[in-house]
């Protein structure tokens, strides 16, 4: 895609779209929203929409669809079984990942659910490049383990490393030789790792994994999810596909792996999921596990409606107009925070900015849980709600021990086609008081923990009064202003 460039010499994303049906925000006053964290536990999940402006918690499900993909769910063929709908589905997906074979699923961690299930044995081990939060818990909810294998590099927060998404292949090949080939039922590789500050791998690592892969005999799994993201960013960094296209670089990628499986929720701008292969074997180990736990083999859980939007957004991640507006926002709300020293992983990444809340609290003891706070923090003065990627979302091991995380960042997304640049200014604006007043951040404690997945779940205190000091300094520095 060629650069636009502004006369003035700003560099500014343009939005190469425009809003024609909108959706009304609301910001309450602060007083309200130290109400709200309570009412929540301090988890941002468990804010209500009512009380939230700038809604960054996530990027799936809650991307902008298309003028094309709202017109596509009105042809919508209802039938339980021989859907035409799934027909124009499984041909994008053939057309667009190259893979003749799909199942559909409601979501993501559907698709994660059946692959464990029919692969994942007390005692396997999955190699991958970085853990996301459902797929490790299927895995080890199976009776496997996880490891991962990322090269120093990639816990750099601030470096110009472009693939910091990259599997250690040293590392990889080491893992197989002591736990044994027969004991690992698949590699995984994420498409831009999530829990990292969404970094991608490059095309060339890729394929050093499926030669490590084909070498012991094991079948590479890739989740797909950021696919569309990854391959913009290749195209951006990988000298090999400067000058290509995204078709060209996504399949590419696909080709590479023996199963692919996405959410929809971020791929294609909808809701639902799939896993998809070019291998019979495959597709007849995990065929008879739909119907058992999703619906029928030609709607899988999902709306109809659902997937004919699915189809024409796989389409639409071939547009490098399309992929390309939220990696541009990210980019440039990552250095513009960058050259005010607020700490941020760089090089920007995608599916949103991540701050490094364990250098931002580094007051805060991690067993406090500083990303946390820092989200409660930020929602408190902003109504901005974005996401912990910290501790909170690891989960505790086998003895009960709290397992802490490489990074505790706050995730804010950024989801496709749906703020403004002026949103975007008032983050930064909120991001930059906040860095100011850090000293007035206190830590967490949790008074509800479920067993598993508790990010989602749990209720958190805050450890002292520091929310109520955080909020007089707001009220001080902007009076009435909400």
């Amino acid at each position: 895609m060629q650069e636009i460039k502004f006369y003035s010499g700003e560099d500014l994303p343009l939005e190469l779209h425009k809003a024609r049906i909108v959706q009304k925000l609301h910001l309450v006053p602060i007083e309200r929203r130290l109400e709200a964290l309570y009412e929540g536990g301090f988890n941002t999940f468990q804010l209500s929409t009512k009380d939230v402006f700038l809604d960054m918690l996530t990027d799936s499900g809650t991307n902008a669809m298309s003028d094309n993909q709202l017109a596509a769910m009105m042809q919508a063929d209802d039938a339980y079984a021989g859907s035409q709908s799934f027909v124009r589905l499984q041909k994008a997906v053939e057309d667009v990942l190259g893979k003749k074979h799909l199942l559909p699923v409601h979501q993501g961690r559907a698709a994660e659910n059946i692959i464990s299930v029919a692969y994942v044995r007390k005692g396997s081990l999955v190699p991958m490049n970085y853990h996301f939060t459902t797929a490790m818990a299927h895995i080890t909810d199976k009776g496997g383990q996880i490891v991962e294998l990322l090269y120093d590099e990639a816990y750099v927060i601030n470096s110009d490393h472009p693939f910091k998404g990259n599997m250690n292949i040293e590392k990889l090949e080491e893992v197989i030789v002591q736990k044994g080939a027969k004991n690992i039922p698949f590699i995984r590789m994420e498409a831009s790792t999530n829990l990292i500050g969404g970094q991608p791998f490059s095309i060339q690592n890729l394929r050093d994994v499926r030669a490590v892969a084909n070498k012991h005999g094991i079948r590479l799994v890739l989740d797909c999810s950021l696919i569309g993201e990854n391959a913009y960013l290749v195209l951006q960094r990988e000298e090999e596909f400067i000058g290509s296209d995204m078709g060209t670089v996504i399949r590419t990628m696909t080709d590479l792996a023996d199963l692919c499986y996405f959410s929809a929720r971020k791929l294609s701008s909808s809701r639902g999921g799939g896993i998809c292969t070019n291998s019979m074997e495959i597709f007849r180990e995990l065929e008879a596990l739909v119907p058992l736990y999703e619906g029928f083999l030609t709607y899988g859980g999902m709306s109809i409606r659902e997937i004919e939007a699915m189809a024409v957004g796989l389409y639409e991640t071939l547009d490098e107009t399309v992929i390309s507006q939220s990696p541009s926002f990210i980019k440039y709300l990552v250095e513009e925070l960058h050259k005010k020293q607020i700490p941020v992983i760089r090089p920007a990444g995608v599916l949103g900015v991540h701050l490094d809340a364990m250098q931002i609290c580094a007051h805060i003891p991690q067993k406090q849980y500083p990303a946390g706070s820092l989200a409660a923090a930020l929602y408190l003065i902003s109504g901005i709600r974005g996401m912990e990627r910290g501790s909170i979302s690891n989960q505790r091991d086998e003895y009960g021990n709290e397992t802490y995380a490489d990074m505790e960042l706050l995730r804010l997304a950024v989801p496709r086609r749906v703020f403004t640049l002026s949103q975007i200014k008032y983050v930064e604006d909120r991001l930059t008081w906040l860095y100011d007043n850090r000293h007035l951040i206190g830590g967490l404690k949790f008074n509800y923990e479920p067993p598993v997945l508790r990010f989602f779940m749990g209720k958190l205190e805050p450890t002292g009064d520091w929310p109520q000091k955080l909020m007089a300094k707001f009220k001080e520095d902007f009076g009435d202003s909400l």
